[in-house]
This record gives structure tokens, C-alpha cells and sequence, in this order.
């Protein structure tokens, strides 16, 4: 069997890629890469697998309508490695594998990025280029999706970080953080005719419009005091005719490429598909494997026109509609049940989400947690039924065994999510006269979870790795006179952490969780097989 290559040249063999029932584009691959070089119309900065195979494959539905006629341009602010091995290599090709609960795989060559550059501050000709991109006037958006950690300005402590004071004071001639290099960009077109823009933020987090536009403000603001841009910019970004900032609400589970898939693709003779990892820490591939299902709901305001992206399935609506959506999915009916699932799975000893569904006391502890905690204070967005989605969750989309997704994976950066998916909901519940915070049961297990995870013992009582998180070492210092085997040894030891809003978004001793979620890890640290003991404590009730 003749093997295949990923690259343009190797598309022109349609019937071999027709024999392996790979969808191929339906249109012009050169046309198209010439058209989008001339005239760029979308620019897109976080190179990973949810712009891969998601947001990419928007546009890729749109060209093969008709309805389209430019690609996106991508570009990486952390990780250059992916632009020189993932992308370059392969043409900015990327074999997308649908993972079906059926156990199919359906595949398509996604083939709407025509150029990948790299934001890097010392490599002088991939930012003169993207300057040049950026200030051409036919650009309609630049979209994002480099995690909530990239757009943070400040450390927990809430002070300015040390790589972002220094481009505040040399200006945006010289960047370093990825919002110091968008408002440097933005500078540049300001320079060069002051085009309007969209600048569309697609990560899952909160308010993720408000957290690019308040990031980009705070830069071009500081320059502005420091004499490096003019009072006439920030006017221009401030204007929403001008530069938009429009909300979103993505879902997509994306997991890291997984060996079954590695292995169906190499005995179709697709070859030179094997993951690697990154001097950087990112493990990734040629190809992109996820779930079929997804969402995305977008604020639409875009200055300067935008792709029709409804004919591909993404909801345009107001910023109303999107907060709904996101608080929705983010705050009550996935991802607290997502991180839920990741804290006790590792513990437990699970490295799959859909192994993790079998299990009846974490079945029991993410459905009593969205629908009895969640469902009380959901935003009811009206496009999507908040009681449809914790059911499509649970029942189908959480449990497929064919989506090689682990808790290892979802337990990235958890402290950067408590806030978000467990804060928003006890908020909303002291906000409330009519509830009292005091009675939840699965959001404080959870956090008291958290804290037993932080140990790095799992439930056997062996050591266990963790997730990267930036206030790992922060966290386990504060924790560090809670001990397993040692129930007591929590007395005294939380109330730092639980009073801290930064990382939960109230004040939890205030509150009155604190005594809650302090028992409940006290009962976790009695010995191997606490965690389950306590679990089964709680959720058969």
C-alpha cells in the first residue's frame, strides 16, 4: 500500500484519499492561499488543537460553500516549536479525526490556515509580517484562543507581572507578552489608516472579551502615560465603532492526541503523524482528534464586516445572549462538572473521562452537582436548555468511550478555574435571599478534593504527579502542614486560602464554608481509601 504524506502536493491524489474516506477541501487551495496573503481578512493567535479543529474548520465549511473566498492566518504567542513542526511541515494542513459515540471516526483534511507565523519579539521578519497583516485594512477580526493565563496582566497577589512592567516601559517597540504584542499590532494599524477591527476572543473563560479589551486598555494606556502612542489611539480602541471586543462561548472537548487514533491513521498510510512534545511543554500532532459536538455564540459586533459564520453553525447573537450562554456552560452545566471529575479521577486512579463514568459515586457527585447546585442559579441563554445540556453532558458526551480524554489533562491550571466554574455559583447563592450557601455539598466536596489533590497523594496513599498549575509551589506551601494519614492536621490550616477571592471568587470563611469544606478534607486525609469513603459519604445521601 502506497503510504501518504500530509502536504498540498499530496492532495492532488484524490482517489487515494477517497479510498480512505478523508474528506478533502472543495476548493482552490491556491486561490485561496494567494487571495488571503494579498488581502487578509482573519488572523488568529493560540495555534493549538481547539483553533485547529474547531475554529479553522469553520472557515474550511465556509470556503467549501462558497460563502467564503480567504483562509485564516495563525500565529502562536507561546510556543513557536508548533508553527516549525506542526505547521510548516505540513503545509498548515491538519487531519481532523471526529471521535462519534458510535465508535466511528470520520476524518477531514482541514486545509483554511494558508500561513502560520510566529509572535516572536526576536525574530524580526515574523513581526514585520504580521504587522503588515494587521495593518491591512481588510482584516475583519482577530480571534483568540491562548488560554485565560494568557491574557493576565497580574500575579495572584493582583501585581503587575515583571515581563508586563517592562513593556510598559519600553513601548511597543519592544513586546514580550502576548497583550503587549496585540497592542502593538493595533498601534500599527492605527498608523496605517486606523481601520476598524474586531478583536474576538474564543478561550473558555468568563467575559473573555472583557478580559482581552481590559488587557489591551491597560497596556495602550500605560504607553500613552509614557509618551510611547497618542491619546488619539486610546480613543480608537475605546470606540466600539472602531475596535470591538465582542464576548463568546465556546465548547468543544479537545483532548491531547491519543495513540488508538495514532495508530488508525498510520495503518491508513497516512505517515509522519506522530505526537511529540514541545521544549515547551505542549504535546500535539498533525492531527486533531474530539468530540462531534460543539458550540460557539458570539456577541456580533465586528466594525469591519465578519465571515458568515452562522451558515456554519455558530450562534451570532447580543452580548446578553453570550454571557448566558458562557455563565451556562462555564459556571454550571460542564465545566465544574469537568473539574469535578478531574480532581477526584486523579485521585482515584483514573486516566480516562469516559472510564470515570462507570463509576457511580462520580456519576452521582457531577449530577447532583449540576443539576441540584447548578440548575438554581443557571442563566437560562433561551438558544440553548440549560437541562438539555447537563443531560447531553452526562449522558452522551462525558461518557464516550471513544474520546480519549484524561482528568490528568482537564486538572491543567485548575486554580485559574475555581473561581470561574465553582465561584460563580456560590456568589450567585449569597447573592440570593432565597438560598442559603451554606447548604451546598458538591461544590465545597469538590474544593475539599482540590486540596487533597494539591498533596500529591493519591487515594492508596502513593505519590502521584500533578497537572501544571502556575501557583502549584504556592499552593502546596500553604498546605503544607496538612498531612495524609493525619485527619487533624487540617485544623487551622485553610482559612488563608478559603478567605483568599482571588482564587475563589468570594470570601469562603465570611461565607460560612469554610467549616464545611475543612471537614470534609479531614475526612479524605484519614487513610487509603478516604476519598472514596467520603465521596460515598456524601453522594448517597
Amino acid at each position: 500500500m502506497q503510504n501518504m504524506s500530509l502536504t498540498r502536493d499530496s492532495l492532488s491524489e484524490k482517489q487515494w484519499w477517497a479510498d480512505r474516506k478523508i474528506a478533502l477541501p472543495q476548493y482552490d487551495l491556491d486561490e485561496v492561499s494567494a487571495r488571503t496573503a494579498k488581502s487578509p481578512t482573519w488572523l488568529h493567535f493560540g495555534a493549538g488543537n481547539i483553533f485547529r479543529g474547531f475554529v479553522a474548520r469553520l472557515q474550511q465549511d465556509l470556503l467549501n460553500q462558497g460563502l467564503a473566498d480567504t483562509g485564516i492566518i495563525a500565529a502562536d504567542t507561546f510556543d513557536y516549536e508548533i508553527i516549525d513542526r506542526i505547521y510548516r511541515p505540513y503545509d498548515n494542513l491538519t487531519l481532523m479525526a471526529d471521535l462519534r459515540a458510535d465508535g466511528q471516526v470520520g476524518y477531514e483534511v482541514i486545509a483554511s490556515i494558508t500561513e502560520a507565523r510566529k509572535a516572536d519579539p526576536n525574530q524580526p521578519d515574523e513581526m514585520a509580517r504580521l504587522e503588515e497583516i494587521v495593518s491591512s485594512p481588510s482584516l475583519q477580526m482577530i480571534s483568540f484562543t491562548i488560554t485565560e493565563k494568557g491574557y493576565a496582566l497580574q500575579d495572584m497577589q493582583g501585581n503587575l507581572l515583571p515581563i508586563v512592567v517592562q513593556d510598559m516601559q519600553t513601548g511597543p517597540s519592544s513586546v514580550h507578552h502576548a497583550m503587549s504584542v496585540v497592542c502593538a499590532l493595533m498601534w500599527a494599524r492605527f498608523q496605517n489608516g486606523a481601520a476598524p477591527l474586531a478583536l474576538a476572543s474564543m478561550d473558555n473563560c468568563s467575559h473573555n472579551g472583557q478580559k482581552l479589551q481590559d488587557s489591551i486598555l491597560s497596556i495602550a494606556e500605560a504607553w500613552e502615560k509614557n509618551g510611547f502612542v497618542t491619546s488619539d489611539f486610546l480613543a480608537y480602541l475605546k470606540d466600539p465603532k472602531q475596535v470591538a471586543f465582542p464576548w463568546s462561548m465556546i465548547d468543544k472537548i479537545t483532548p491531547r492526541p491519543d495513540a488508538s487514533v495514532e495508530a488508525m491513521i498510520a495503518k491508513m498510510g497516512v505517515q509522519e503523524m506522530s505526537p511529540f512534545t514541545t521544549s515547551r511543554g505542549t504535546f500535539i500532532a498533525p492531527f486533531v482528534n474530539a468530540e462531534v459536538p460543539q458550540y460557539l455564540v458570539i456577541e456580533d459586533t465586528f466594525p469591519n464586516g465578519r465571515p458568515p459564520l452562522e451558515k456554519a453553525g455558530v450562534y451570532m447573537t447580543d452580548r446578553d445572549t453570550v454571557n448566558a450562554s458562557e455563565r451556562m456552560k462555564v459556571t454550571t452545566c460542564l465545566n465544574p462538572l469537568h473539574t469535578s471529575l478531574a480532581v477526584f479521577g486523579c485521585l482515584l486512579g483514573y486516566t480516562l473521562i469516559s472510564e470515570e463514568m462507570k463509576d457511580p459515586d462520580l456519576v452521582g457527585l457531577i449530577t447532583k452537582m449540576g443539576y441540584g447546585e447548578g440548575l438554581p442559579v443557571v442563566d437560562d441563554p433561551k438558544i440553548l436548555n440549560p437541562k438539555a445540556f447537563i443531560a447531553e453532558v452526562i449522558e452522551q458526551r462525558l461518557p464516550n468511550p471513544f474520546m480519549p480524554d484524561a482528568p490528568q489533562r482537564i486538572a491543567t491550571d485548575t486554580s485559574l478555574k475555581v473561581p470561574i466554574r465553582f465561584g460563580e455559583t456560590i456568589k450567585s447563592y449569597i447573592a440570593d435571599p432565597n438560598l442559603d450557601v451554606t447548604a451546598l455539598t458538591y461544590i465545597p466536596l469538590t474544593i475539599a478534593g482540590w486540596f487533597r489533590y494539591l498533596l500529591g497523594v493519591d487515594d492508596n496513599g502513593n505519590e502521584m504527579s500533578l497537572s501544571s498549575d502556575p501557583l502549584l509551589s504556592t499552593l502546596q506551601q500553604e498546605l503544607a502542614g496538612v498531612k495524609f494519614g493525619e485527619p487533624k492536621s487540617v485544623e487551622g490550616q485553610l482559612n488563608g486560602l478559603l478567605a483568599n477571592v482571588s482564587l475563589f471568587a468570594s470570601d469562603l470563611v465570611a461565607c460560612g464554608l469554610a467549616p464545611k469544606i475543612e471537614g470534609m478534607l479531614s475526612e479524605m486525609l484519614v487513610g487509603p481509601g478516604a476519598v472514596r469513603a467520603t465521596l460515598q459519604k456524601y453522594v448517597n445521601v
